[in-house]
């Protein structure tokens, strides 16, 4: 199977799916899916806020700020944490600039599959890249 159609496919489905549903302004959809490191995560939604997640499954990675509505008519960019508030935004594209500047590495495109699969495509990766330990390595 070509995971990188397929995975598209999803990405693509995913933000149908957020536009369908109508909780999030218009005007946000729009700027973030014209940002190319966006377009290419898994959105969703929650409480009228706009999520980006680097799998395409349930549950989705928290490890990317999120843009939520404010009262004003502008936003507020908070996370990855709910703890955490990056700080308001007076427009769409403001906000997405705030998210954009804290994407983690290699936050695209979205890995088909849950976080723990990611977690672990992302160890394996890690190990492959590290090559052998010295210790494994013949003695010349």
């Amino acid at each position: 199977m070509d995971t990188t159609t397929s995975g598209r496919a999803l990405v693509e489905a995913g933000w149908q799916k957020v536009r369908d549903d109508g909780r999030v302004r218009p005007e946000l959809l729009e700027a973030a899916y014209a940002e190319p490191r966006l377009q290419q995560l898994f959105p969703w939604t929650g409480m009228g806020e706009l999520h980006f997640s680097r799998c395409t499954e349930q549950r989705w990675t928290w490890d990317i700020p999120y843009i939520q509505p404010a009262a004003d008519g502008g936003y507020l960019v908070s996370g990855p944490l709910r703890s955490e508030t990056v700080g308001p935004a007076a427009t769409p594209q403001e906000a997405i600039a705030m998210v954009v500047e804290r994407l983690p590495p290699n936050s695209g495109p979205a890995f088909v599959g849950t976080p723990e699969e990611l977690a672990a495509h992302e160890a394996a990766a890690s190990s492959a890249a590290a090559g052998p330990r010295n210790s494994d390595r013949s003695a010349n």
